[in-house]
């Protein structure tokens, strides 16, 4: 500790964020260009460096957060890159896109504001890259043996990176034309630029990590004869299969999937479209879907020029202080919490029939209703009690033009082929199946991130990651490896 008093004297300060008025301009990352060095290390000292940190129970990785927020008080980066990555092939990832769950655990926060856990992993990595303290580490001899790890996300990343590191041949497979996968494709720029993986994949390359991009393994690849091919198979293709709604009206032109409007949005900042097909500029947009990907919808739509945009909560809002009864410290408690994309809606009044922040609480759709030329004109909503049922007298409509529905996924998508091509079994709620050493009924292959744990955090899907590459590490080596495994495939978040 080295300030002892230093969480009784010094308040809560967070990485200011730009103006909204400015910042939606542009798609760059929301929060002020170097104003997080300057507080990060007073923030470090309000860290107890308590006896029994809750911390390290809270974050999947098992992230070693006293050591690295004591190293970052001192100055002492380089130590403190070190103990993070450590435990994180990702820190400037989840540094800025975790919801940090270690924060809801933080002893602090038992009745204070918690550490700022998530600005001193970030400002950590983003230091280390810029003084040079993460050179690639290609391993000092091969194995001899090759694995095929498909999907490029951070499950498959990390899978990847920890068995280059241990000497093994790599081959990372993606369907999409650029490594990244919904880091690349279905995160706004806004929320974490594309440099940051950029930088991490050339990192890997350095290492020896091979990369084959623009290769559906079950479409254009055959999957059964992938597997001939590697002595080891990962799959971390994610859970690509979304929700749908089942409304009538469903059939109208303008209502599309989030993730078939995202990955649009990112093509244009890629350079790749002069304008998106379903852009939301002077548009009246509405997002099904009260979670981060429809609050990732709502800020690209403000940014591309909405007319109005207005995202539905089927829960009823929550409050600001957590329910000690129902979510009591040190689980990760439902609140109201107010992201980038709120803020900037609420500033800029960009959803005048919503809340303050852009969003309808306990709100459900009924159907939309369009045009006589079939294309979207209206949702039709009704508010809904704690069990989800309609309140009498509460229906009405919102104008609508485009309709994004952002209502999770549920597992892989089996219409490519890799399910079937490997003859995998499945769990009933469309998830791959897997043992507790994260293999699948297919021997060689092994299954990790949301398309076997099902849709999760990047936290979760990097702590898979390492934790199968350990697995099939074990697995080519004849039962024994170095390689950490900081979650088994049945671990789940704590819950009351």
């Amino acid at each position: 500790m080295a300030d002892p008093k230093g969480f009784l004297t010094t308040p809560r300060e967070e990485w200011p964020r730009r103006p909204a008025g400015e910042r939606v301009r542009d798609w760059d990352e929301v929060y002020v260009p170097g104003a997080l060095l300057p507080i990060v290390g007073r923030q470090a000292d309000r860290c107890m460096d308590c006896g029994v940190p809750f911390c390290h129970e809270a974050c999947p990785l098992g992230n070693l957060i006293p050591e690295w927020n004591d190293l970052v008080s001192r100055s002492d980066w380089r130590a403190a890159s070190e103990r993070l990555h450590a435990t994180n092939n990702f820190p400037e990832f989840t540094g800025r896109l975790c919801p940090a769950p270690c924060e809801a655990g933080c002893v602090l926060a038992i009745n204070q504001p918690a550490v700022t856990i998530k600005n001193v992993e970030c400002a950590i990595a983003d230091t280390a890259w810029e003084e040079g303290f993460v050179p690639p580490l290609p391993p000092e001899r091969l194995s001899g043996r090759t694995v095929a790890v498909i999907g490029s996300g951070p499950a498959g990343l990390a899978a990847a990176q920890q068995l280059t590191r241990a000497g093994h041949t790599v081959a990372v497979y993606e369907r999409d034309d650029r490594i990244g996968g919904l880091l690349r494709y279905g995160i706004p720029a806004f929320k974490m630029e594309k440099r940051h993986l950029e930088r991490r994949v050339g990192q890997m390359r350095a290492e020896g990590t091979r990369f084959r991009t623009s290769a559906a393994v079950g479409r254009d690849v055959d999957a059964a004869a992938l597997r001939t091919r590697y002595d080891a198979v990962v799959i971390a293709t994610g859970a690509t299969a979304w929700r749908e709604l089942t409304v009538p009206g469903r059939e109208l032109a303008g209502v599309h999937q989030a993730m078939e409007y995202l990955p649009l949005a990112n093509r244009v900042c890629e350079g790749d479209l002069e304008r998106s097909p379903l852009s939301a500029a002077g548009r009246h947009v509405v997002v099904v879907g009260g979670g981060d990907t429809g609050a990732d919808c709502l800020g690209t739509a403000v940014r591309e020029g909405a007319a109005s945009v207005t995202q539905l909560d089927i829960y009823a809002r929550p409050g600001a202080e957590r329910d000690e009864r129902a979510e009591p410290w040190p689980t990760y408690p439902r609140l109201y919490r107010l992201s980038a994309a709120h803020e900037e809606a609420r500033d800029l009044r960009s959803a005048p029939a919503a809340d303050a922040d852009a969003r309808l609480f306990a709100a459900s759709t009924l159907r939309f209703t369009g045009d006589e030329r079939g294309h979207v004109r209206a949702l039709h909503l009704v508010g809904v009690d704690a069990g989800r049922r309609p309140l009498p007298g509460s229906e009405r409509s919102l104008p609508a033009d485009l309709v994004l529905l952002a209502l999770g996924f549920s597992g892989p998508d089996r219409h490519d082929g890799l399910v079937d091509g490997l003859g995998l079994d499945m769990e009933p709620r469309g998830t791959i199946a897997r043992d507790r050493g994260f293999a699948t009924n297919v021997p060689g292959v092994f299954a990790a991130g949301d398309a076997a744990r099902g849709q999760s955090l990047v936290v979760w899907a990097i702590a898979e990651g390492r934790a199968v590459a350990a697995a099939v590490d074990r697995h080519l080596s004849g039962g024994s490896t170095r390689l950490p495994a900081p979650v088994g495939p049945y671990d789940r978040p704590m819950t009351a």
